[in-house]
């Protein structure tokens, strides 16, 4: 009888295969990284497009005001102050009337417009925040406006969205 004998792996193969192993891995996880900051940039990008489109949707139908210019009551008597970042939420996600007024109920009659966002305010990818920080002054945003405390800064005047993270000024 021959006997058939198990052939088992040197230790010489075994380390070659784990070279082979950590080459590859130092190859790919790079790549992998890269694709997720990429993902993360168009995530950003794609989130600041809804806000944008929303802001210019709410300032065309009132009268060119921006969302966060005016008390959400639109009487002026309101608690939540214009220039207020729970004003500018409420103006985007709430139904509106022309004065800035808002309603959560469905009310065509005094209340027609929107919600211009129907999720709440998107988050930014970058940080996960969904709150906004109102600016007031007429300038431009600048990068003395990032401070990544909330996920967006917006301009009442301008009517200019930025994510509010340290390196995305641009966008």
């Amino acid at each position: 009888m021959k006997r058939v004998g198990k052939h088992t792996f040197t230790l010489v193969e075994l380390i070659i295969v784990i070279l082979i192993l950590g080459i590859i891995a130092a190859i790919a996880i790079p790549q992998f990284v890269s694709a997720t900051s990429d993902a993360q940039e168009a995530s950003l990008q794609a989130n600041l497009a809804v806000m944008r489109n929303a802001i210019n949707l709410y300032y065309h139908q009132h009268g060119a005001t921006y969302p966060g210019a005016k008390k959400t009551d639109g009487t002026g008597t309101a608690t939540v102050a214009a220039d207020n970042p729970a004003a500018f939420a409420d103006q985007l996600t709430l139904y509106t009337n022309a004065a800035g007024g808002t309603s959560a109920s469905l009310d065509r009659t005094n209340y027609p417009y929107g919600p211009y966002v129907t999720n709440g305010i998107t988050n930014n990818p970058v940080n996960s925040f969904t709150t906004v920080t109102v600016v007031t002054d007429a300038a431009a945003l600048t990068a003395a406006d990032i401070d990544g405390l909330t996920g967006w800064v917006f301009s009442v005047t301008t009517g200019e969205i930025r994510a509010n993270a340290t390196g995305y000024l641009n966008y």
